[in-house]
């Protein structure tokens, strides 16, 4: 019975944002009230439930995803993006171009969300492609491999920062060991998917002079932009203090809590947090591309305004998408599945990567797949003590498969590649997939030594 109920509740959902296009957080309420009433859950309990779903998320999460924000808005409205994109093309050279692309993609990629990298990215390789006279789509996938692998599997991005805290996983250690899952993912979807794009789309292979789907775009010139270094440390801060605490950790406490809560151990654990290396990172950054430039406090407040409007509704996506979560796991719709699968002879990290494939596809947000995914498979996680870290990111991989015409990001690709429906399945559906197929494969090889 539950297993139906959920069915018909994501199949509810689908239709309120496919069909009626209903705002995504409503219809998640809505779907979590009405998926709770067909659990058989106690209806004085319903509001307590979706309201400690949002609050458990939220709670870290806020903090993560605002300052991350204002971060990369920093970054970006500076000019320090481009240069870093610039300065990487312009040393590898036209030949290794697909190379530096990939480099610029990627460290660009896990301090943006997914529609600003693009966004910002995609004017800037489609000048090379036009100077290193080759095809757009030549250079665009490995861009967009690349950034999409970093949505994923990299904290501090959305979706792989909530699918690790709903998991209870150590956050440094998915991104520790993100990187290396997503490196593979990227060479397989970017650059060798390029060769195999040019065989079933060869017509998409052809060189462009113009962009269509573009509006105005805000050129920089190169001198009046920030230097290489100062803008890659800002943009990876966040990254190099959670990545340090990480390694600390594991070699010096063998990741045991550290004994002196006032010492060495403690304070690098501190800095490893999320939420303390965000806030270091966006008073940094504050200086690095604002006051460091000449910038006044007023020009720096409108640049955090406009990036805090620009994932409010991503928050409130998130949230329901935890509501639902935990209407799922109060309704007992986790233990059911845990119950059916203590019988079967699958993997668990399979079946995480499989839950979470089969709500993208219905579902289309990348975000609501690994969250709902989370929900389903902690009970089963926990009883089979398998490794919350890794968990997180077959989710994470699963959360990216089959990218179609129900995802905002299938339809910017297609815009801004100037491609058709057709062609769009064929390279970014195709590319997406072999992300998420590479992502498992990683996942199952690291199980064998992390436990």
């Amino acid at each position: 019975m539950p297993f139906i109920v959920l069915a018909l509740g994501i199949l509810f959902l689908l239709v309120l944002i496919i069909k009626y296009k209903l705002n995504t957080f409503v219809a998640l309420i809505v779907t979590s009230i009405l998926v709770a009433l067909g659990l058989g859950m106690n209806p004085a309990q319903i509001a307590v439930s979706i309201k400690n779903g949002i609050g458990s998320s939220m709670g870290e999460l806020i903090i993560v995803f605002g300052f991350g924000a204002m971060i990369g808005r920093l970054v970006s409205d500076s000019g320090g993006s481009y240069r870093i994109a610039r300065t990487l093309i312009d040393r590898f050279g036209k030949k290794q171009l697909q190379i530096a692309i990939v480099i610029a993609s990627f460290i660009i990629g896990m301090s943006l969300f997914f529609e600003v990298s693009l966004v910002l990215l995609t004017p800037i390789v489609f000048a090379v492609a036009l100077e290193a006279d080759v095809p757009f789509v030549y250079l665009g996938i490995p861009m967009a491999a690349a950034i999409s692998a970093t949505q994923g599997f990299l904290p501090p991005q959305p979706a792989p920062t909530a699918v690790a805290t709903a998991l209870g996983a150590n956050i440094g250690q998915v991104l520790l060991f993100g990187i290396i899952v997503a490196i593979p993912c990227v060479i397989v979807a970017g650059p060798l998917f390029t060769k195999f794009a040019r065989k079933i789309a060869p017509e998409t292979f052809v060189i462009k002079k113009s962009l269509p789907a573009f509006g105005k775009v805000k050129s920089y010139k190169i001198a009046d932009t920030p230097s290489f270094g100062i803008s890659a440390l800002t943009s990876l801060l966040p990254a190099i203090f959670m990545a340090i605490s990480t390694i600390y950790d594991m070699v010096v406490n063998g990741g045991v809590a550290p004994k002196d809560p006032h010492g060495l151990d403690a304070i690098v654990m501190m800095l490893g947090n999320p939420m303390i290396a965000m806030t270091i990172t966006l008073l940094f950054a504050m200086w690095s591309m604002g006051f460091h430039r000449g910038k006044k406090m007023k020009d720096i407040s409108n640049t955090l305004e406009e990036a805090i409007k620009s994932i409010a509704m991503l928050l409130m996506i998130i949230a329901g998408g935890s509501a639902f979560k935990q209407v799922l796991i109060d309704g007992g719709v986790g233990k059911a599945v845990q119950s059916m699968m203590m019988h079967v002879n699958l993997s668990p990290l399979i079946l995480g990567w499989l839950i979470a494939v089969i709500l993208r596809v219905s579902l289309g947000s990348a975000t609501v797949a690994g969250m709902t995914a989370a929900g389903l498979v902690t009970p089963l996680m926990h009883s089979l003590t398998v490794s919350p870290v890794l968990m997180a990111l077959a989710i994470g991989a699963g959360s990216l498969a089959a990218s179609h015409v129900n995802d905002a990001g299938f339809w910017m690709f297609k815009g801004y590649f100037d491609l058709t429906v057709k062609q769009t399945l064929k390279i970014w559906t195709t590319l997406e997939t072999a992300i998420a197929v590479v992502g498992l494969i990683m996942v199952m090889i690291l199980s064998i030594f992390i436990h």
